[in-house]
């Protein structure tokens, strides 16, 4: 256990059972449920003050992960650590003061905000659950400072308004403000930006970096988005089916993919130019839905153009195939000892560079 990382899963499993109803050939012969392995042995770790994009399709498992983690879900199997502690085996009693330390941003501003609460009384409500002042007059100072953190100016303009009045990028900043007030040390953003227009999705962007660079905040970022990943991102995990195929450095994610799912999004990824015909997709198909469908063979196999014999019979490792690059595919050699030294770009970089 590393324990200068915020958080660390080990083989983190959240399966649903599929009740027996109209369609019986869910059931195994002996009348047993079947289960959805909508999470499915997963590993990976988050440093300090890093942000780890989780990207994939609809139906991947990214948001039910994130839950799991937060204990909104009860994970199937697996281990949770939040700095040291491992977390997912406690009670909701124990698990309590970490809750102010685990935060998440969910993607919908509209519905994730109580109409009948103003601006104000949404911070107060969260600052009074936690004791975070100890009279009105600090619990009005310490909503003042939050909202002019993230970047409701001026103040008295939107200390009573109720969030029909806001538009998404506004009510977005209250949820971001809701977290802040807590002083987190993680929080789970989940496609933070996909509902809001994109003329403010750079701010509410470059609001989450100031959170990591001022507060020392480790985010995971949950997108289908590869562009709004590459800009934000410090290392970007590749997500199919409960499974994590591909993870590492962002740049070196997007120049330099090895999984063929990876590739596929990349190409997906559209070009502002017109006269660009858009290039044919290397998948077809959709994310299969029976559980049963890709037991005991590659998640990915029933969709990859470069899908073998041996891809249909057995689950390939997580492998090394360059210092902090981890792909898992039978079409991937390991890690190759001359590029040992390639380093992905600064995060200054990066924030220059588009797709």
């Amino acid at each position: 256990m590393n324990k200068t990382n915020v958080l660390e899963i080990k083989n983190l499993k959240k399966h649903f059972v599929l009740r027996k109803g109209l369609f019986s050939s869910l059931f195994t012969k002996e009348g047993e449920a079947t289960h959805f392995r909508a999470v499915d042995n997963i590993s990976y770790s988050v440093g300090n003050k890093e942000i780890l994009g989780l990207v994939g399709e609809s139906g991947c498992g990214k948001s039910t992960m994130s839950r799991t983690i937060l204990k909104l879900l009860e994970p199937t199997g697996g281990k949770v650590y939040f700095k040291g502690t491992r977390v997912d085996n406690l009670s909701k009693k124990e698990f309590k003061p970490y809750r102010r330390k685990m935060q998440m941003i969910f993607q919908d501003p509209f519905g994730s905000l109580n109409p009948r609460r103003t601006v104000s009384e949404t911070l107060r409500q969260t600052i009074k659950i936690h004791h975070l002042a100890k009279d009105r007059a600090a619990e009005d100072r310490l909503i003042k400072k939050t909202l002019e953190e993230v970047g409701l100016n001026p103040v008295g303009e939107y200390w009573n308004k109720y969030p029909k009045l806001l538009s998404g990028g506004q009510l977005q900043r209250v949820s971001i403000g809701r977290v802040l007030v807590l002083q987190p040390e993680l929080v789970i953003a989940d496609e933070s930006v996909s509902m809001l227009d994109v003329s403010v999705r750079i701010g509410i962007l470059d609001l989450l970096l100031k959170m990591k660079d001022k507060y020392g905040i480790s985010f995971i970022y949950i997108t289908h988005d590869l562009i709004t990943a590459r800009y934000i991102c410090d290392r970007i995990a590749i997500m199919y089916l409960g499974n994590i195929v591909e993870i590492g450095p962002t740049e070196e994610i997007i120049n330099n993919p090895r999984h063929p799912y990876t590739k596929a999004l990349i190409t997906a990824v559209p070009v502002p130019d017109p006269t660009v015909e858009p290039p044919e997709l290397p998948i077809k198909g959709y994310v299969p839905v029976s559980p049963e469908d890709t037991i005991g063979c590659c998640s990915f196999a029933l969709r990859c153009p470069e899908c073998k014999q041996r891809c249909q019979s057995g689950k390939p490792e997580m492998i090394n195939v360059e210092d902090g690059h981890f792909v898992s595919c039978f079409g991937v050699n390991g890690m190759n000892p001359l590029m040992n030294n390639r380093k992905a770009l600064s995060t200054a970089t990066k924030r220059r560079k588009g797709l």
